[in-house]
């Protein structure tokens, strides 16, 4: 077999059997054309060597076939290239954030090597990474040569662009850093990013993934170690939940989600402010209700240290302001420490209830500020 032969049969491998006799047929009248112009060239028939070059000029077998295959050359072609680029970039970061404050966790519960510690979180991440991409190639491959195009890749609204800064780095250091790196931006960054240049959707991103995280806690995916344990005078005071998580479990969950689904919105619909405000007060008065259930149980831990067991329980005796001056004065025993906390986790149920009412006040206030068709 020569040459020729050699190179039209790598070819037709990679063509479709019902066109293949056509485009071979094809390919070889005009490669012996070459063949012979370069003869009269010459004055001789060409080398094996000067054969070779020709077919070099023309193609690799695997580009002159594709030059022929019907539909796509590219598993993502110029048009779904954007919006690939721009989920790869937008989940890389999300990753990259999630996996970097679970690490901040890991590190502050004290691992035994946080060496190792580092080491899993950049494999996780690296691995969730590759991961992200090959579902995202895949998935623009699959739209790429069916043809599909989803509706908000062809009936997208302006208001509805915010979303896009989640693959902007500075767009998340501005709104994690304040307005003195937010007013370095641009002036045309900050007419599209909000006040004091700020991403709009930065704060509802952060909330976002401080509940996501809260509800793998909760339903037990990940596991903090400070969290069930804590070091008093050289021995671990292990804490347990009373049984009002118990009975609130549920609704709790619900509460997260529903948060979570909020957040979402705007984090893709920063500026759909009269929506959001709707389903904020109703969201807003669950979680008070959820705190006066939380408060009138009463009782929240137990901490148990060898054979002692002390409560951490508190009602609105303990919303006193001479407690809290006095706080650091108690004994440093097992019933001492979990009457500091009692205190402490008194008050911090107060400021919730105080937050959630000023959020419903608020958002009510948005209400009537807004136009109907914010």
């Amino acid at each position: 077999m020569d040459l020729l032969d050699r190179y039209l049969n790598a070819v037709a491998a990679q063509l479709p059997t019902d066109e293949r006799a056509d485009i071979v047929a094809e390919l070889r009248d005009l490669i012996l054309s070459r063949f012979e112009a370069k003869e009269e060239e010459l004055g001789r028939a060409p080398t094996d060597d000067e054969k070779e070059d020709i077919l070099r000029e023309i193609g690799h077998p695997l580009v002159v076939a594709a030059r022929y295959r019907k539909g796509p050359d590219s598993l993502v072609g110029p048009e779904l290239f954007p919006y690939w680029l721009f989920g790869v970039k937008a989940g890389l970061l999300v990753l990259g954030a999630v996996h970097g404050i679970l690490l901040l966790i890991r590190l502050v519960g004290g691992p035994a090597d946080a060496g190792q510690a580092i080491a899993q979180a950049f494999h996780s991440f690296f691995g969730a990474g590759l991961t992200l991409i090959g579902v995202a190639t895949l998935a623009a491959a699959i739209f790429e040569h069916q043809g599909i195009r989803p509706t908000f890749l062809t009936k997208w609204r302006v208001k509805d662009l915010g979303a896009f800064g989640l693959s902007d780095p500075s767009a998340w250091r501005s709104s994690m850093a304040g307005p003195a790196t937010a007013q370095a931006t641009t002036p045309a960054t900050r007419g599209t990013r909000g006040k004091a240049g700020r991403w709009p959707g930065g704060d509802y991103l952060a909330s976002f993934i401080a509940t996501g995280i809260f509800v793998l806690w909760w339903l037990g995916a990940i596991h903090f170690p400070t969290a069930i344990s804590i070091g008093l005078r050289g021995e671990d005071a292990v804490v347990t939940g009373a049984a009002i998580w118990t009975t609130l479990f549920v609704p709790i969950l619900v509460y997260a989600l529903v948060r979570m689904s909020v957040d979402l919105d705007g984090v893709f619909r920063p500026h759909a402010g009269r929506l959001r405000a709707l389903a904020e007060i109703p969201l807003a008065g669950a979680g008070l209700w959820l705190t006066w259930v939380i408060f009138e149980a009463g009782h929240w831990f137990n901490l148990t240290s060898g054979e002692q067991t002390a409560r951490v329980a508190g009602d609105g005796t303990l919303l006193d302001f001479d407690r809290m001056r006095t706080l650091g004065d108690g004994a440093r025993d097992l019933a001492g420490f979990a009457g500091s906390l009692s205190v402490v986790l008194t008050w911090v149920l107060a400021f919730t209830a105080l937050s959630l009412a000023f959020r419903i006040v608020v958002n009510l206030a948005r209400l009537t500020r807004s136009s109907p068709r914010a």
